[in-house]
C-alpha cells in the first residue's frame, strides 16, 4: 500500500510516519483485501491536534475518518479506531461487492463549485440572482451499484453521494434523511 502523511504547517517526523504505517497497514489489512494507497494528514486547530485519514480500496470504494486530540499520536489512535470501526462494520459487504466486480470502479470527472453564502440578513434582497463562485475543483464521480454507493457515503461519512449508476447508467444521487432514512434520487 502506497502512504502519503503530510503535515499542515507542523512537522511530521519518521517516528511518527512509520508508527502510522504500522497501525494504519495493520488495521486495514485486517478488513481490506488489498488497499491501494492512504493519505495521512496532520494539522493544528488551536490547541489540537487533527488527523484525518483517507484509504482508497482495490474495489474504488474509499474508507475515510477524522479525530482530534491534545497530542499528535492520540490524534491518530483516535483516527485509527474510527477507521477500524467503519471497516469492521462494512467487512462483509466490502468483500461481498469486491467478488461481485471484477474490474475497479469507474471514475468520472466533473467540477465542483464552491458558492458564496448569504451574509445579508434575512429579509434583504440579493444584488443578483448569480451566485459567487468562491473556488472551483475538480472531482470525481464513481460508477456504482445503489448498494454500493449508500455504502460509500456511509463509509465517507458524508450527507450526500452523487454516482452514475451502472444499472441505468446516469447520474443518481443517495442522502441521509432527517429521519435516519436514506433517500435515492433517479431521474427518469
Amino acid at each position: 500500500m502506497q502512504y502519503q502523511i503530510t503535515g499542515k504547517q507542523i512537522d511530521i517526523g519518521e517516528a511518527l510516519q512509520g508508527h502510522v504505517r504500522d497501525e494504519l497497514g495493520s488495521v486495514v489489512a485486517k478488513y481490506a483485501e488489498r488497499p491501494t494507497r492512504a493519505t495521512v494528514i496532520f494539522s493544528k486547530d488551536a490547541h489540537e491536534f487533527v488527523c484525518e485519514s483517507v484509504v482508497h480500496l482495490s474495489t474504488g470504494l474509499t474508507a475515510q475518518a477524522r479525530a482530534h486530540a491534545t497530542e499528535v499520536y492520540a490524534a491518530f489512535d483516535g483516527c485509527a479506531e474510527k477507521m477500524e470501526k467503519q471497516l469492521r462494520r462494512y467487512k462483509r459487504r466490502l468483500k461481498d461487492h469486491h467478488k461481485e466486480r471484477p474490474e475497479p470502479v469507474a471514475i468520472s470527472e466533473a467540477s465542483s463549485y464552491i458558492l458564496a453564502g448569504e451574509e445579508a440578513g434575512p429579509d434583504s434582497e440579493p444584488e443578483s440572482l448569480q451566485p459567487v463562485i468562491v473556488a472551483e475543483t475538480q472531482t470525481q464521480i464513481p460508477s456504482l451499484t445503489v448498494g454500493e454507493a449508500v455504502m460509500q457515503m456511509e463509509l465517507a461519512g458524508a450527507p450526500v453521494l452523487v454516482f452514475r449508476n451502472e444499472k441505468q447508467d446516469g447520474v443518481n444521487v443517495v442522502y441521509r434523511r432527517d429521519d435516519g432514512n436514506i433517500g435515492w434520487i433517479e431521474p427518469q
